[in-house]
């Protein structure tokens, strides 16, 4: 399925996703390095651990959505495959859905 994108769009929407993602992988690096150094006793355990949970899921949708991108599915709803526009995208890099169909889980 041909994108919807024109090449220099997909380009910067590639740019914006790799550096969130290296943003994201020296964030969790370094939770991870405050993990090792923590002996666990303290309040903060918990929200250290829910930090590292957090960063890792958003390191595996950003790697999600580069992979989307490389097999040419990337900008499409995931509920009725219609594109999603690049302004919505620039916005809101990992929409998996159009306008229309997130409106209506979101009502549900």
């Amino acid at each position: 399925m041909a994108s919807h994108l024109s090449s220099v769009q997909l380009q910067s929407l590639r740019q914006d996703l790799e550096t969130q993602l290296e943003q994201h992988r020296r964030h969790l690096h370094g939770l991870r390095e405050q993990e090792q150094d923590s002996n666990g006793g303290d309040g903060t355990w918990q929200e250290l651990v829910v930090s590292i949970t957090t960063a890792e899921r958003a390191v595996a949708e950003l790697s999600q959505a580069i992979d989307r991108l490389a097999d040419g599915t990337y900008g499409r709803c995931s509920h009725c495959q219609s594109p999603i526009p690049f302004e919505r995208l620039k916005v809101r890099p990992l929409a998996h859905r159009c306008i229309q169909c997130q409106r209506r889980k979101e009502a549900a």
